[in-house]
């Protein structure tokens, strides 16, 4: 499963913020992949989140597989669209 979000919080994915991200992704057994523009990478991985420096606007696409995809989804959904918002 796949779902695009728009990042909306005013520093982007930083440190803090990428954290956050990795901590909710490690939670889950399924594979999660973070694509944004060509650059692809493992979701579970504060260092490839750092390393693209995504900003406020971005897309990013997550592609989600596994047996607890649908719970990680709703995670991840929660997490961009509401918890980081203001962090």
């Amino acid at each position: 499963m796949k779902e695009t979000f728009v990042i909306k919080n005013e520093l982007g994915l930083h440190a803090r913020a990428a954290a956050k991200f990795v901590e909710i992704t490690n939670k889950f057994e399924s594979e999660i992949i973070v694509t944004i523009e060509d650059c692809t990478f493992d979701g579970k991985s504060i260092m490839g989140l750092l390393s693209i420096g995504i900003k406020k606007g971005d897309e990013i696409d997550v592609a989600i597989s596994g047996n607890d995809e649908n719970e990680a989804l709703v995670a991840i959904k929660k997490l961009l669209e509401e918890d980081l918002i203001d962090m």
